[in-house]
């Protein structure tokens, strides 16, 4: 093989797909028998590119490897992926931004519904031999409530969709103002946030939101509403979010992504009744995944043999 590529890490049960797509393109894949930052840097030495999925690609790492042309996430965000060390060395960093659009908005969509029905808490007693109607609080339709959604970009729009048609009244808050689709209404986030029977988060994990819900944020929503968050841990001051719920500032909250992960589910909020929690699963799909796989390995594939790769969110290393 001409080309080496070193995979960090993946969420799925093995790396054909890619290992016969790289194949056909002369590139032989390398799984990365140690995820420390010192072994990644030692194996970094050796390789053409390197594909990521949740491990951490630091400045460290990437100076490691003076062959590298590309650094690809598997996935949407990039905070894993330290971009302006790449950048300076002319390699390419590049994601998928749009595969599993459908995939994160029906998990959001079904954290909704699984909150305002009490499917898991009705779930989780019923379980444990209590089979009570009364044993939960009262049940309201949602049909007519609001769904508040904050980041109206691929994801927020899919939802609004989806939301739309099960008969949500759905209001939107992002930094720029853009196009709404027809149907959503457009609040500020502090409107937003008091208006909002749910608020679900559909936000890129910055610096400047970083804890974007914090106990400031927890105190302006309904003691009624709920928050989830199929984004980014971060964007959660769980402390903050366990001490809404011990306040009764907030009636619950669905969870698939957390601060670190795996987390310590023992501990307030996840150990919450009220808190539906799960394993950062919103992503997934045998079809989101199989086009992910495919796709990120064709974007290292075109780099290795000099083409433009889709999705490249550094562009200008090619000037």
């Amino acid at each position: 093989m001409k080309f080496k590529v070193l995979m960090t890490d993946y969420a799925w049960p093995n790396v054909d797909i890619e290992r016969e797509t790289l194949a056909a393109a002369d590139a032989e894949l390398v799984v990365a028998d140690d995820k420390t930052e010192a072994g990644l840097a030692a194996q970094a030495a050796a390789v053409d590119a390197i594909m990521t999925n949740w491990v951490r690609v630091p400045e460290s790492v990437i100076a490691a490897g003076p062959k590298l042309r590309i650094v690809a996430r598997l996935g949407i965000g990039l905070d894993n992926i330290d971009i302006a060390a790449c950048t300076k060395r002319k390699i390419v960093v590049t994601n998928c931004p749009d595969y599993c659009l459908i995939e994160v908005a029906e998990q959001a969509l079904a954290m909704i519904l699984a909150l305002g029905r009490k499917v898991a808490f009705y779930h989780l007693e019923s379980k444990q031999g209590r089979y009570e109607l009364q044993a939960g609080p009262p049940l309201r339709r949602i049909t007519g409530q609001t769904l508040g959604i904050v980041g109206l970009g691929n994801i927020g729009r899919k939802l609004a969709e989806k939301a739309l048609g099960i008969g949500l009244k759905v209001i939107a808050a992002d930094k720029v103002r853009g196009t709404l689709p027809a149907g959503v209404a457009w609040r500020e986030f502090d409107e937003l946030l008091a208006e909002s029977d749910y608020v679900s988060l559909h936000v890129p994990l910055l610096p400047s939101t970083k804890h974007l819900m914090g106990r400031e944020q927890f105190a302006r929503m309904k003691p009624s509403a709920y928050l989830v968050n199929t984004a980014r841990g971060g964007l959660v001051d769980q402390a903050a979010l366990a001490e809404a719920l011990a306040a009764g500032q907030l009636a619950g909250a669905a969870l698939d992504v957390q601060e670190t992960e795996p987390p310590d589910l023992r501990v307030p909020p996840l150990d919450d009744p009220r808190v539906i929690v799960t394993p950062h699963s919103a992503f997934a799909s045998l079809e989101s995944l199989a086009d992910l796989r495919r796709r990120v390995s064709r974007q290292v594939a075109d780099r290795l043999h000099g083409r433009v790769p889709e999705n490249v969110v550094n562009p200008e290393v090619l000037k």
